[in-house]
C-alpha cells in the first residue's frame, strides 16, 4: 500500500509539473502580448515563437515551441517521454530543454516528500484535506518559482491564485484544532508579506515578492514559521549571492529572483519547521528561560 501511495503521488506530482511549466510558457505568451500592446519594448523573435500559445482553452492544445507540431499523449507523458525522446522533440528533433524534466522530477519529489513529512496526520480526514490543497498550492508555487527563475516576474493571478487557497488552508488549519491563533497567523502575514511590501516601496524588491509573500504566510500559519521562511530564504540568497561577490560577478544592476527562495524556504518549513524551530530554541535558550517568560 505504501509503495503504491509513493508511486502514484510521485506521478500525480510529475504531471503537476508538467502542467506548470506549459502554463509558464503561456503565461508568457500572454505577458509578450500584453507588454507590446502597452508600448513596451519587447523580444520581437520570443512574441513571435510563443504566439500560438494564445488562443480560447477549448482549443489549446500542447505543441513544440520550435516547429509547432501538435504533440500527441504519448508524448507528453510527465519524466519517461522526456528520457525517450532524450530531451528533443519528436518531429524536428529539436533541443526542449531541461525546465521541464527538472519541473516535472521536482513537483514528483515535492508531493512524495509533503506526503512522507506531512506533518498533521494527527488530525485524521482534515490532515488529507490540507495535505489536497498544499499541493495544489505546490502546483501554484511551481509555476511562480519557474517565471520569477526566468524572468525575474511573479504573475499577479498566479499569486492570488495562491491566497485564494491559502486562505482556504488556513481555514481549514484553524478548524481542525491545532491550537494556531489568528494573531499569530496575521503576524506572520506581517512578516513575510509587509515586510516585503516595504522593501518594494525602496525598489529592493518586486511587489510580486509582497503578494507571494502574503499567500506564503498563509501556509507557514504563524509568526514564528514565517519568520523561519524568512531566515531560510535570506540564507539561500547568501549562499548564491557570496559565491558571486566572490568572483566578482556581482553588479548593482543583476536582478536576482527571490521568489523561489521563498518557496523553497516555505516548504522546508511546513514540512520540518518545527524541528527546526525548536533546535533552534534548545541552542539559543538550552534551560527555557524564553518559554516561562
Amino acid at each position: 500500500m505504501m509503495i503504491t501511495m509513493i508511486i502514484i503521488l510521485f506521478m500525480l506530482g510529475a504531471m503537476g509539473g508538467s502542467f506548470a511549466c506549459a502554463q509558464v510558457w503561456r503565461l508568457r505568451a500572454r505577458q509578450l502580448h500584453e507588454d507590446k500592446a502597452a508600448g513596451e519594448q519587447i523580444d520581437s523573435k520570443e512574441l513571435s515563437r510563443l504566439q500560438r500559445l494564445i488562443r480560447p482553452m477549448l482549443r489549446d492544445r500542447s505543441e513544440c515551441l520550435h516547429c509547432h507540431h501538435i504533440l500527441r499523449w504519448y508524448d507528453l507523458v510527465p519524466v519517461i517521454s522526456w528520457v525517450v525522446l532524450r530531451g528533443r522533440c519528436r518531429y524536428c528533433r529539436h533541443s526542449i530543454g531541461y525546465t521541464e524534466i527538472l519541473s516535472e522530477l521536482g513537483v514528483g519529489a515535492v508531493f512524495l516528500l509533503s506526503y512522507l513529512y506531512w506533518p498533521f496526520e494527527q488530525l485524521g480526514a482534515y490532515a488529507w484535506v490540507l495535505l489536497a490543497l498544499w499541493l495544489i498550492a505546490c502546483v501554484l508555487m511551481a509555476i511562480l518559482f519557474i517565471y520569477d527563475a526566468k524572468w525575474y516576474l511573479l504573475p499577479f493571478w498566479i499569486n492570488a491564485g495562491l491566497i485564494c487557497v491559502g486562505v482556504v488552508y488556513a481555514t481549514y488549519v484553524f478548524i481542525s484544532g491545532t491550537g494556531q491563533t489568528a494573531v499569530s497567523l496575521i503576524s506572520g502575514i506581517g512578516i513575510l508579506g509587509g515586510l516585503y511590501y516595504v522593501f518594494s516601496r525602496f525598489g529592493w524588491v518586486g511587489e510580486g515578492d509582497a503578494i507571494l509573500g502574503v499567500g506564503l504566510a498563509l501556509f507557514a500559519g504563524s509568526w514564528q514559521h514565517s519568520l523561519l521562511v524568512l531566515f531560510l530564504a535570506n540564507l539561500l540568497g547568501c549562499f548564491m549571492l557570496i559565491p558571486l561577490a566572490l568572483r566578482g560577478a556581482l553588479k548593482r544592476s543583476m536582478h536576482i529572483p527571490f521568489g523561489p527562495f521563498l518557496i523553497v524556504g516555505l516548504f522546508v518549513s511546513v514540512l520540518w519547521g518545527d524541528e527546526i524551530i525548536q533546535t533552534i530554541m534548545n541552542i539559543v535558550d538550552p534551560f527555557g528561560y524564553m518559554v516561562m517568560l
